[in-house]
């Protein structure tokens, strides 16, 4: 898990928060907010999940070389 996937979940977190309180209340622009505060925490979330793939393949598929004299 990097930093991007979880900024995106608070964002996500917080922007559910916001909508509902602004559900309750009638209060519109705070919906608007927490709307969108949601959908970028699941654009980032998608970033780090991206990021997690690529950097997971990347190791796979080139495992970094040990010699003798690394591992002493």
């Amino acid at each position: 898990m990097n930093k991007d996937r979880v900024k995106g979940t608070i964002d996500e977190l917080v922007g559910s928060a916001k909508r509902k309180v602004g559900g309750l209340t009638g209060n519109t622009p705070l919906q608007v907010k927490g709307l969108a505060q949601q959908a970028k925490g699941k654009i980032e979330n998608a970033v780090g999940k991206t990021k997690d793939a690529v950097h997971k393949s990347d190791v796979q598929d080139n495992p970094p070389q040990y010699t003798r004299s690394k591992l002493n």
